[in-house]
């Protein structure tokens, strides 16, 4: 039976998510509302998670959000009075749990859509998979910064790193700021995005310096002096900026730095950042105090069912069910797979509630990108 109320906090989201590689788990729990969907015969999507150490802060939010707004659609009717099961797998980012994931999928031909895969790693893995084993199941709106050209099962609706770089660039362009600092996370972000980094640069008649792990974070951190740039890019995850950041803390010398989408602020801010540091998260969705419709929207089911603070991240899992949803309400026929598929393969344009989505990375133009700030005093701005 349905349960009546529905929070949960973090620690609980936590236990539901680890239940080992390739675990499904149950559909959590929906707030009943008059119109509750029946929870028979509903179609089914995937979401695949990446529990990992260097991806959970992100995954964690991520699917706050997408549960939330499967939640709240089952509690106002679901699909044509059907509740839709939205079930999660979970990997922890080894070939071998997302072989299980690929081989799990192709057991479930009641499953229609791979919907808001997340992290950016696993993302891009599972797309290749897909492309090649299930070519008929839509992989929708994944946490995936770089989803290739468009031609496949793929449909993705977020910025992508390089729109994500260009934007951040551009907005120091426009400031008047000449130099700035490219720092890398990993040898991985080093030799996946340093390309962008200075073609966008170069674009902008901005010089780059470039700064890429030896040793630790922190350790690089202490290489900065006096004649480096003041405004630095970061390309990394959360524990890595908060690393980069205590290196950062031991001078007595203020910088500011521009993270990507990958970044959960909510999170810094937990681990704290030095005090000469202020941190501006670029962002694929709006902020998350916007009087967009959606957003509303988002704060105020997300609210109601969890026990959590709005996140970029939660807000980007929330746009990706919704998206899905609205995406399955435009299915002509039965809500099956190839029926689902032929739907998402038009790749039209959709008007969220104020929020315009283009799945078609070969035709969109103006892309929504936004920025927040942690203040150096803790405190998120924007």
């Amino acid at each position: 039976m349905f349960q009546t109320s529905y929070r949960l906090t973090r620690r609980s989201l936590l236990a539901q998510i680890t239940l080992g590689s390739s675990a499904l788990a149950a559909p959590a729990a929906f707030a009943q509302g008059n119109k509750a969907a029946s929870a028979s015969n509903g179609p089914v999507v995937v979401q695949v998670v990446d529990v990992s150490a260097s991806q959970i802060d992100v995954s964690r939010d991520f699917l706050v959000g997408s549960r939330a707004a499967w939640q709240d659609l089952n509690a106002r009717g679901g699909l044509r009075n059907k509740a839709v099961r939205h079930m999660v797998l979970e990997v922890d980012g080894s070939a071998k749990s997302l072989r299980g994931v690929a081989d799990a999928l192709k057991g479930m031909n009641e499953c229609v859509a791979a919907v808001g895969t997340v992290g950016d790693k696993v993302a891009a893995q599972l797309a290749a998979v897909l492309r090649r084993e299930l070519p008929d199941l839509p992989h929708v709106a994944p946490w995936l910064h770089n989803p290739g050209d468009g031609a496949d099962n793929t449909f993705s609706i977020f910025a992508t790193r390089q729109e994500q770089i260009a934007y951040a660039i551009k907005s120091l362009s426009v400031m008047g700021v000449q130099e700035v600092g490219a720092v890398y996370g990993s040898t991985s972000e080093l030799a996946t995005y340093r390309e962008d980094v200075e073609r966008a640069a170069t674009e902008l008649k901005l010089k780059v310096r470039t700064y890429a792990p030896t040793t630790t974070l922190d350790s690089l951190a202490t290489t900065l002096n006096a004649q480096s740039p003041r405004i630095l890019i970061f390309l990394g995850g959360t524990p890595e900026l908060a690393q980069f950041a205590q290196g950062i803390e031991k001078q007595a010398a203020q910088r500011y730095i521009i993270a990507m989408s990958d970044v959960n602020v909510v999170a810094l801010q937990q681990l704290g950042v030095s005090r000469f540091t202020p941190v501006i998260a670029t962002q694929s969705v709006p902020a998350v105090n916007s009087n967009l419709p959606i957003v509303r929207n988002y704060r105020e089911v997300l609210g109601r069912l969890y026990d959590e603070p709005p996140t970029a991240q939660s807000l980007a899992g929330f746009v990706s069910a919704r998206y899905c949803a609205e995406m399955l309400q435009t299915v002509e026929g039965s809500l099956n797979r190839p029926n689902v598929f032929q739907a998402f393969a038009k790749r039209q344009p959709l008007e969220l509630a104020g929020l315009r989505l283009n799945p078609d990375t070969r035709k969109r133009t103006g892309v929504l990108v936004t920025q927040s700030m942690l203040g150096a005093d803790g405190k998120i701005v924007g």
